[in-house]
């Protein structure tokens, strides 16, 4: 049995929960909180404040931290990294070298194997980016988004003056997408493969005009893309957009030889992006916990870990029932 922590319980924490309820070689010991954990109600796992991660050290097997990439991961990461082998979903690409480095010192000084950047993506289309090039070297991949809430760009939108609440869906141009497919000649540009739509709940009486004109004007979010506005009420906003479902696609094309064309393709459509990262981030915590009972140590990725390093079967039940 491997005993996991959860560093953090929000939508994803409690995708990770859920996740592990379903693994019967995996077992939730403890919930950390920055919160009064008197306030943090689980499915029946203890809750401890962060402040106390030391005191479980020895307990626990893997700490999942499921803080988020813009404030938290980069020090709660390497914080963790001290006390347990850990998982994490960081995924600021430009700044993963950084991170990594930083994980890795702190895990390597403590004997601890650490697992960044996990999830979908970066996470699964990452090691399925590396499987295409590795197979078609002669080719180009191209990465689609969505159609899914952007959770981010959300809250860019309800930081602007007189929005109540909003919702912004990014959704892959499926002109781009089917002549990216078919190998047709196409721009690739972020107008050509994204759009983008927010639904938002403004005050009374608000200038609606302003707020459309702040969205579609806004620098790195949504400048760059065709966006639609649309105002809702806030109950309509809360009755056909409360879930956060995602999805996306990796295609690779490439050449075998001159004039054969060959294809691959993985696809994801997500009802909720938090419960499917958080599975994720499960089993990838089983293949921390193997790493690290062989005496591995230091920061590692997706790209260090095999499929039989996630699977609860056995090599043997692996052969007979899925090779």
């Amino acid at each position: 049995m491997i005993t996991i922590a959860i560093n953090g319980y929000g939508n994803l924490g409690r995708g990770v929960e859920k996740a592990i309820s379903k693994n019967d070689d995996l077992e939730l010991a403890v919930v950390f909180t920055r919160r009064d954990p008197s306030t943090v109600k689980t499915l029946g796992a203890p809750v401890a404040h962060v402040d106390t991660m030391a005191e479980w050290a020895d307990t626990v097997d893997v700490c999942i931290n499921c803080g988020g990439s813009a404030t938290d991961l980069e020090e709660q990461g390497p914080a963790a990294a001290r006390l347990f082998n850990t998982v994490d979903s960081f995924d600021t690409h430009s700044k993963i070298p950084t991170y990594f480095a930083a994980v890795d010192e702190a895990a390597k000084a403590a004997g601890h194997v650490s697992l960044i950047s996990t999830g979908w993506d970066p996470g699964l289309f990452s090691m399925l980016r590396v499987l295409g090039d590795a197979v078609l070297p002669d080719g180009a991949s191209t990465t689609f988004w969505g159609p899914g809430v952007s959770q981010g760009h959300s809250d860019a939108i309800r930081r602007i003056e007189g929005v109540v609440d909003a919702r912004q869906y990014t959704l892959p141009v499926e002109s781009t997408v089917h002549a990216v497919k078919n190998g047709e000649e196409v721009e690739l540009t972020t107008r050509s493969m994204h759009t983008r739509a927010c639904y938002v709940a403004a005050e009374e009486g608000a200038d609606l005009e302003r707020i459309k004109r702040e969205i579609v004007e806004m620098p790195n979010y949504f400048a760059d893309y065709d966006t639609t506005v649309t105002f809702i009420s806030a109950e309509e906003l809360a009755a056909e957009h409360s879930g956060l479902p995602h999805g996306g696609t990796v295609i690779r094309r490439g050449t075998t030889s001159e004039g054969v064309h060959e294809s691959i393709g993985f696809e994801l459509a997500l009802e909720s992006n938090p419960e499917f990262t958080g599975s994720v981030l499960t089993a990838m915590a089983r293949a921390v916990a193997r790493k690290a009972a062989r005496g591995e140590s230091g920061a590692r990725t997706v790209f260090d870990v095999s499929l039989s390093e996630l699977s609860a079967k056995t090599p043997e039940e692996l052969r007979a029932h899925w090779l």
